[in-house]
């Protein structure tokens, strides 16, 4: 995989977080600092906001079948997907790192 596809892709991670700390909930940290802590550190943001958005669509759905009010059906199941989406480019990202990183143990020097 190259350095550019890499790239893609988690500028794409970002947009979608960004998309989803729009709507910050109460105690809801938002972190949005990038270029900060090279390759392994967005790596580890990109995880980290990945495993936020499964929580926070997680509560959602609690929230509403508890019947809260101002929680719709609508906005959970928005967030439901947006989490599951994120969730699978993150697993699609673990899997080409994986295999490049398998590429490179098996070049020859």
């Amino acid at each position: 995989m190259s350095a550019p596809a890499i790239e893609s892709i988690l500028s794409q991670m970002q947009s979608l977080s960004s998309q989803a700390a729009s709507q910050p909930s109460s105690g809801q940290r938002v972190d949005t600092q990038v270029g900060g802590g090279g390759f392994s550190g967005e790596l580890q943001s990109a995880i980290h906001r990945i495993n936020e958005l499964k929580l926070e669509a997680g509560a959602q759905a609690e929230a509403f079948q508890a019947g809260t009010p101002g929680v719709e059906l609508n906005d959970v199941m928005v967030d439901m997907q947006k989490a599951s989406v994120a969730t699978e480019m993150g697993i699609q990202v673990r899997n080409r790192l994986v295999t490049a990183y398998k590429d490179v143990m098996n070049m020859q020097v």
